[in-house]
């Protein structure tokens, strides 16, 4: 039987019979390892206390550009650690909401935890005991339905006055934009109470909202209107059971890339579950918008990717877009955990940028260039539309975590723009923030925060992507570091 995230979740208490675990008694040396900084890398995941009360950032390089206003929301974990249990893995810890708000040349900055059952009862035990995605957990877990182990921690999917927070195997939890208080999970449709609605929900040229919400050979693929209310909803059963963070679309398409690790034992974590089989391929599975029973497969060599960029068809209908290629999952296994652990070396190499052409004659093509990159974002004028630029994080190296810079690779000339800030600085995934009035791809802004590791402070910077290797046009700073996110919205 094919395991579901549910029944991941519903029994993991039963997995583990004894309160005493390896996390408990590894909790004080992860928070000791972290509090002295024995890697500088480590403040990317530091520990946040308490939620950050909205404050002005400070101007340290240029101006703000004439017309840039807006709210940058950013989405990531910002506690793993608690004297009686720690998470294991960076993508378990506590959700972090945070808004950057640019306005009349000032930039602010706050940050709020999500108010999740998760926390309220770690909060209370002090102690880390959800099983999670690289996390076990313990018998003092209380979970009941999917949302109980709901952390908030991944993406954000702004829906008119709220920003809902997103995470792989839940619901969204819905947070007031202005102040981000927490206010409830969001029920699409009641007898899909609890199903996962991922953290990459994808908008498409009319505004409507598409998403995935998988579970082992199972995906519930969510529409939704422009407001976030929902239009339709689909249970499709999939070819094979594999790990899908992300998934892409065409104006007409939803593109589902299932990688060859694979969901074949049920057990907590989750990641114990899944074997690597590169044997088995990489199926990209493409399915009709507008009747979800039509669709075909294509094959490819076996790679691993957490995230895709935004898919285009052009008019012989043969369809492209990227993806952040990596050989293995050894970073989603290993990687995340030395990075909670704030010490020693991240194995395999960094995943690098690489185009997938899907032929109307059933060949599929995958073209790596030599950008190495991660987080791939485009304008969001040409969602689902061509488009020739992908923005991603780079200068990530062999052996040590986390990017130092940013680039801007242009698909049509095959070059790759960058600038790279050096090892002192910890860079996020950067955003399109198109110039009022403009049309052009790059006629826009793009915007992202960086970890700031010798002056131990968030900044945040804004850079013209028509000349990105100058540099940040405007630089703020705040006075203390946030650990790095995940996933974020500009609304400008």
């Amino acid at each position: 039987m094919i395991p579901s995230r549910r029944a991941f979740l519903m029994g993991a208490a039963a997995l583990s019979a004894a309160v005493a675990t390896p996390e408990m008694t590894r909790a004080a040396a992860a928070l000791n390892a972290v509090a002295e900084l024995k890697a500088d890398w480590a403040l990317a995941t530091r520990d946040v206390a308490a939620d950050a009360p909205r404050h002005a950032l400070r101007l340290i390089h240029g101006r703000a550009p004439s017309g840039l206003e807006g709210v940058l929301y950013r989405n990531g974990p910002g506690r793993f650690r608690r004297p009686g249990g720690s998470a294991t893995h960076w993508f378990d810890g506590d959700g972090l909401m945070r808004a950057f708000r640019i306005q009349d040349g000032q930039a602010t900055l706050e940050a709020r935890f999500a108010d999740t059952p998760k926390r309220r009862t770690e909060t209370e035990l002090d102690a880390v005991v959800t099983p999670g995605f690289g996390t076990r957990g313990d018998a003092r877990a209380r979970v009941g339905s999917n949302d109980d182990a709901n952390a908030a921690n991944t993406g954000i999917m702004p829906a008119g006055d709220r920003v809902w927070a997103l995470w792989e195997g839940g619901s969204p939890l819905a947070m007031d934009a202005a102040d981000l208080s927490t206010q409830a999970f969001v029920t699409l449709r009641s007898d899909l109470k609890g199903m996962p609605f991922q953290a990459h929900p994808r908008r498409g040229p009319d505004g409507s909202i598409w998403n995935v919400g998988a579970a082992g050979d199972r995906a519930v693929i969510w529409r939704l209107n422009p407001d976030g209310g929902l239009n339709q909803a689909e249970v499709l059963r999939l070819p094979r059971a594999s790990y899908m963070h992300d998934f892409t679309a065409t104006d007409r398409h939803l593109i589902l890339v299932m990688q060859p690790w694979l969901f074949e034992t049920q057990t907590t974590p989750i990641i114990n579950g899944l074997v690597w089989r590169p044997e088995a391929g990489t199926h990209v599975m493409v399915l009709d918008k507008d009747d979800l029973s039509r669709r075909r497969i294509y094959e490819l060599p076996g790679f691993f990717h957490f995230h895709l960029g935004d898919a285009w068809a052009e008019a012989d209908g043969t369809i492209r877009f990227d993806v952040a290629a990596g050989e293995d999952p050894r970073f989603a296994v290993d990687g995340a955990r030395v990075l909670v652990e704030g010490q020693g070396t991240v194995p395999g190499d960094p995943a690098t940028l690489a185009l997938i052409t899907l032929r109307p004659d059933g060949r599929a093509e995958m073209t790596r260039s030599n950008a190495v990159g991660e987080f791939p974002q485009s304008d969001p004028r040409r969602r689902g539309l061509k488009r020739r630029l992908t923005i991603h994080t780079g200068g990530e190296t062999r052996g040590r975590p986390l990017p130092t810079g940013l680039a801007l690779q242009d698909w049509e000339t095959g070059r790759s723009e960058g600038f790279t800030f050096g090892r002192h600085q910890v860079v996020e995934e950067v955003l399109f923030a198109p110039k009022p009035g403009a049309t052009a791809e790059r006629d826009a802004w793009l915007i992202g925060p960086s970890i700031n590791l010798d002056a131990g402070r968030t900044e945040l910077h804004v850079f013209d992507a028509a000349r990105i290797a100058d540099g940040p046009v405007v630089s703020w700073a705040a006075d203390f570091a946030l650990p790095a996110g995940f996933h974020g919205a500009w609304v400008g």
